[in-house]
């Protein structure tokens, strides 16, 4: 699985345009194809499960500084992490017990978002949890969490018994550091790199039989990120860098061959290309790369020979935007693809909805108490997004996708962002094999 490379120019058509960057690249890299486009505040609205609509942020234009929500306010406590499976179904998270007058005492706590009303299983043990530990949800509802003792990082399965929470050993992995990867896509399995100095261990240390902890592959250099390519939890990206230094390059790991490793995103030579999601149904990426001469946002097409483009819109001054959710279902039309970006800004987090087709970015309130980084589109475009204030101990916020306007208030949420022209047919290859100019075809 290889995405093609960037075509550098201008592309134009009947639908839209695509321009490169007005100033220079000082690097020299290759130039990425950027698009140009305002930033705006749409008209949807968030309806919270048992609360009032959320608001949408004020508008801001593309080039100046974007403000939050309530801007001029304190941004809200860090909540913890919340870790959803790749359907949604479930989601998991370290929640604290209040103790007077001690130490934060913290529990694994699993949610169930795909019946009528969302609501939270407490799962707590013997002794609290360390604020350190990790957890993920299963398909099936248990949760697995990764603790840390001494130089060994165990590995146990939670699960609620009536009053009481049940667990199971799967036992434990020796090393300084580990970390859990994203859900699998199967349910069943979880993964973890132990990141060395040369090379990185993959282990799979849920779902692969009753021996414990497998050690599957001992990957060159250090890897690192970990976005699922497909739903059956066989082929995985990881963003690596070479052993004795270099830039970053997603690779695609495939867990069926052995652990097979084989480039997937290589923009530039010497730029940073890392995979942030992927959607399987659509082959539509979220990509963060310095190949335009300066980190930048941007997004491709498994497979396809379109440049990789880097929207305009969802560059924010003063502000960090990251992806964490894309619309599925949406089969051969990676442009229609609802996207949902965290902001992050000096007035704290908020919503971007944002689709690659309309080329506008809709900034919008986020629920008071919103797990931020967290959410799932459903296939007919609602967003839910996990959160629990004062009021709520467990809730979701539903948003939409506005419907995309042009300047004359004409409904255009199908412009293409591509030339309506046919592309040239040609065999996708990866991208550091690929030209970075303008592709021609042979006579």
């Amino acid at each position: 699985m290889t995405a093609c490379a960037i075509e550098d120019g201008a592309m134009t058509g009947d639908g839209g345009s695509a321009e490169p960057e007005p100033e220079p690249d000082p690097g020299g890299r290759a130039e990425a194809v950027t698009e140009t486009g305002p930033a705006e505040t749409g008209p949807a609205e968030g309806v919270p499960t048992g609360s009032a609509p959320a608001e949408g942020a004020p508008a801001s234009e593309a080039g100046a500084p974007a403000a939050g929500p309530e801007a001029g306010s304190p941004a809200e406590t860090v909540l913890p992490a919340f870790t959803l499976t790749a359907d949604g179904a479930y989601g998991a998270r370290l929640t604290a017990a209040p103790v007077p007058g001690s130490d934060t005492a913290w529990y694994a706590e699993r949610w169930t978002l795909d019946g009528p009303e969302p609501y939270a299983v407490p799962l707590p043990t013997d002794q609290p949890e360390e604020a350190e530990a990790q957890v993920v949800p299963l398909a099936d509802g248990r949760v697995l969490i990764r603790r840390r003792v001494a130089e060994r990082h165990t590995f146990s399965l939670l699960y609620p018994t009536g009053p009481g929470t049940g667990e199971l050993l799967l036992g434990a992995v020796e090393r300084d550091a580990l970390a859990l990867l994203p859900p699998s896509p199967d349910g069943v399995s979880a993964y973890a790199l132990a990141v060395g100095a040369y090379s990185t261990e993959l282990w799979r240390v849920a779902g692969g039989g009753a021996d414990g902890p497998e050690h599957l592959a001992d990957l060159p250099g250090r890897c690192s990120g970990g976005v699922w390519l497909d739903r059956t939890g066989r082929m995985l990206a990881l963003d690596r860098e070479p052993a004795g230094g270099g830039p970053v390059k997603t690779v695609a790991v495939d867990l069926g061959r052995g652990a097979e490793m084989t480039p997937l995103l290589q923009i530039a030579p010497e730029s940073d290309d890392r995979l942030l999601l992927a959607d399987p149904d659509s082959g539509l990426l979220l990509i963060r790369s310095d190949a335009p001469g300066h980190d930048r946002l941007g997004w491709g097409v498994l497979g396809s020979c379109l440049p990789v483009r880097f929207p305009e819109c969802l560059r924010l001054p003063d502000c960090s935007v990251e992806p964490f959710a894309v619309q599925p279902g949406q089969m051969l039309m990676p442009e229609s693809c609802a996207v949902a970006l965290r902001i992050d800004g000096a007035a704290g987090s908020w919503i971007g909805l944002w689709r690659p087709s309309g080329r506008r970015l809709h900034q919008l309130a986020a629920p008071g108490g919103w797990l931020a980084g967290s959410g799932v589109w459903s296939r007919d475009g609602v967003l839910k997004l996990p959160y629990a204030d004062g009021d709520t101990a467990c809730a979701v916020a539903l948003l939409e996708m506005p419907e995309e306007t042009d300047s004359g208030g004409d409904v255009s949420g199908r412009q293409p962002s591509a030339p309506s022209m046919n592309p040239p047919v040609c065999t996708p290859v990866p991208l550091g094999q690929a030209p970075l100019v303008g592709h021609t075809t042979p006579d």
